[in-house]
């Protein structure tokens, strides 16, 4: 299956031009290509791709059900590029700067973002560097604006250049998924990138993996481990497809969040805690020692409105990784607030257990966070429904 940027981005553009309006001379005159260039380009698409993507009619063309899809992710995916590369105010580039740009080009200005070097990039294009630079510097020039400039012995991308490589990331994303969606050859992708927030590693992503694994598709997923905050640019970024975990009350732009299902808190200590097992007041919880989440988390923000009023406890470790606090837990008399999803196993085994009241108000909603307007596809789609399967199957009591 070829990559992204082995198709030509002219005669990718020039598909909605023909689908809509059904005539490859009209299309031509649209895009600026001759007809005999544009429909040399049709052919080498449909070469590259091994299917029909218009109906040849006495009457004009029509698109095939293969032509619609590559067609629909193609404008998706020129409208990030236009997004990324529209010049401000006071830039001097072209008005339509996604029109110019060649597939060589992105595909090298993509290995420069990812390496942040020349060399870097050369090394793993296979292209050389003064290629890779030359295709940096005539972005620039179409787009108007410095995407990369020369900092001590390096060189890292401006602010401009961090959103061009985005637009091209997800262009790159869209194209990927119009040439799965074309073939129908039902890989539509072959590999889905989830963000794991910290509950979902317990029980809900590794049931809805193992559903998944038990169709046998032959999409690999990659699960990256991170806070909200580490995997929040890679998901606007089209590194990451979805990421699952606490949602936000106030998502960034660009952000869309679905929930699934509503977390209730509770407070844990070792198995023999001075404090498991019998009535506890608030005081008595503040005069011990707590490891929590760092500020600015929503697991935090619930810990401090629980001692609202009072003097915060002593917290001599933030630490936002469940592993390491179920250890600490174990090894001492701290204290945490947690899901009791997050060490149902621990409190089974006898090694944790909960400790002072029930906590009916601390709550937090759990849900897919994704890119606003993120079309899945079909393979995306059947994970997303196996999650929301398993967060209604993995539920326990207290959370159901």
């Amino acid at each position: 299956m070829p990559r992204p940027f082995e198709l030509n981005l002219r005669h990718l553009r020039a598909l909605s031009a023909v689908a809509g309006r059904g005539s490859l001379s009209r299309a031509a005159e649209a895009v600026g290509l001759s007809q005999p260039a544009l429909t040399q380009g049709l052919g080498k698409l449909e070469r590259q791709l091994e299917v029909a993507l218009f109906d040849r009619r006495p009457d004009g063309v029509a698109p095939t059900a293969a032509g619609r899809a590559l067609a629909e992710r193609a404008e998706r995916a020129f409208g990030y590029l236009a997004a990324a590369s529209r010049p401000g105010r006071g830039a001097r580039g072209f008005t339509r700067p996604e029109w110019l740009m060649t597939a060589t080009q992105l595909d090298a200005f993509l290995h420069f973002s990812d390496a942040q070097s020349f060399v870097g990039a050369a090394g793993a294009s296979g292209a050389s560097q003064p290629a890779i630079h030359r295709a940096v510097r005539d972005l620039e020039q179409i787009c108007g604006v410095t995407l990369a400039e020369r900092r001590g012995r390096g060189t890292v991308l401006t602010p401009a250049g961090r959103a061009m490589a985005r637009g091209v990331r997800l262009a790159a994303r869209e194209i990927a998924a119009g040439i799965a969606e074309a073939r129908g050859d039902g890989a539509d992708v072959d590999r889905i990138t989830i963000g794991a927030m910290p509950l979902s590693r317990a029980l809900l992503l590794p049931h809805a993996l193992a559903a998944w694994l038990r169709e046998a598709p032959e999409t690999v997923i990659d699960v990256v481990e991170g806070s909200w905050r580490e995997l929040i640019e890679p998901l606007l970024d089209g590194v990451i497809d979805l990421a699952i975990g606490a949602l936000r009350e106030a998502p960034p732009a660009g952000v869309e969040q679905v929930p699934l299902f509503t977390d209730r808190l509770a407070i844990f200590g070792r198995a023999g805690h001075p404090l498991a097992g019998r009535p506890v007041t608030l005081d008595q919880l503040a005069a011990r020692q707590w490891v929590v989440g760092p500020p600015g988390t929503p697991l935090r923000a619930h810990w401090e409105a629980l001692f609202a009023g009072r003097v915060l406890p002593e917290v001599p470790v933030e630490c936002g990784s469940v592993m390491v606090i179920r250890g600490m837990l174990a090894q001492s008399d701290l204290l945490t607030l947690l899901s009791p999803d997050q060490v149902a196993l621990e409190v089974e085994a006898g090694m944790l257990a909960r400790v002072g009241p029930d906590l009916p108000d601390m709550v937090r909603t759990i849900g897919i966070t994704t890119r606003v307007n993120w079309r899945p596809t079909a393979r995306q789609q059947r994970l997303i429904d196996l999650i929301h399967s398993a967060s209604s199957e993995t539920r326990l009591p207290e959370n159901r």
